[in-house]
């Protein structure tokens, strides 16, 4: 474990100038004093690990040093070729790049490892769209990724939700791939009142992209990260779209198929704060809902196991879904 550890150490210096105790330990997950051990341990072993005293100092390798610890082993050569999702590569237009840099792996490799591709690839696949629909991709696609990986601003137009098109100049901060759907992270530049923070798009809403290629790189936000603000994000907009509360009472079978049949994170709130079970078993919650219509659909496939009490409205129209349930069943 600790090997692991100093080889990490290590490999992290030599990909950045210098690193204070503190972002040291964050990426080896240790304490400081740890790091302070280890560096001692590299420097006694020959590794040249020098350590910048004072508030701005930190830990840097001298000389160029550059370590031969390049062997892979075969769980490392195994996740290094599931680390791309190959339907997102060709739709970015990135397919030959990343053929390329797979086969300079594989020829990198120990003999003993040169069937890692294949194992990898016969046990693992990953199918992002959802299942009732076809894939599609975004004609501008590859040319926002273009963008993406050269922090290059593009010119677009864009197709809002209404069906207006507006005018923006972007700076492109990243690309994500949700449930089949193409989204762009990025900063609109002014006069638009939020250019001051990063904002998503969907990618098949653009209508017009022009890369600025004779223009300067824009400089990114230090410290932007790209899957914690989409995690962050998703997790608003989950939030956003319950605007509304219905009232349930569960049965115990009913309570443990209720998360798999609404937003998951409502209906474990709403457990977590539901009172104890009736003598019947049963347990009533407070759920939050994207409206009436959306908690009619999912409620429904609970069938007996969940009795709406609220809003009067949603109970007659469940109501009225039962009785109509009981003469088509009971005429037969």
């Amino acid at each position: 474990m600790r090997a692991a550890r100093l080889i990490k150490m290590v490999l992290l210096l030599q990909s950045r100038p210098t690193m204070t105790a503190a972002e040291l330990a964050r990426e080896l997950e240790v304490s400081e004093r740890t790091v302070t051990r280890d560096a001692q341990a590299l420097s006694e072993a020959g590794v040249p690990v020098y350590a910048d005293r004072g508030r701005g100092g930190g830990y840097r390798l001298l000389g160029g040093y550059r370590t031969r610890l390049t062997g892979l082993a075969r769980g490392e050569a195994e996740a290094l070729f599931l680390s791309g999702v190959p339907g997102a590569l060709r739709t970015m237009g990135l397919d030959d790049a990343a053929s390329a840099a797979r086969l300079k792996v594989s020829a990198a490799l120990l003999p003993s490892l040169r069937d890692a591709p294949e194992a990898a690839a016969q046990r693992f696949h990953l199918d992002a769209p959802g299942w009732y629909q076809e894939p599609e991709t975004p004609e501008l696609l590859p040319v926002l990724a273009e963008a993406v990986w050269g922090d290059r601003r593009v010119e677009v137009r864009y197709r809002r939700a209404g069906g207006t098109e507006v005018g923006r100049r972007l700076e492109p901060y990243g690309l994500v791939l949700k449930a089949g759907v193409w989204y762009l992270c990025a900063r609109a530049q002014a006069p638009v009142a939020s250019a001051s923070s990063v904002r998503v798009y969907r990618v098949d809403r653009f209508t017009r992209v022009e890369v600025e290629r004779d223009g300067e790189r824009f400089t990114r936000e230090e410290g932007f990260d790209l899957p914690a603000f989409w995690a962050e994000r998703a997790a608003a907009f989950a939030r956003s779209i319950l605007r509304d509360e219905v009232v349930v009472r569960l049965t115990p079978a009913g309570a443990r198929a209720l998360p798999h049949v609404t937003d998951r994170a409502a209906a474990e709130e709403a457990l977590a704060a539901a009172g104890e079970p009736g003598p019947d078993g049963r347990v009533e919650v407070r759920l939050r809902v994207e409206s009436a219509e959306v908690a009619y659909a999912q409620l429904l496939t609970l069938g007996p196991e969940a009795e709406v009490l609220g809003p009067p409205a949603l109970r007659a129209r469940f109501a009225e879904a039962a009785a109509g349930m009981g003469a088509l069943y009971g005429s037969s």
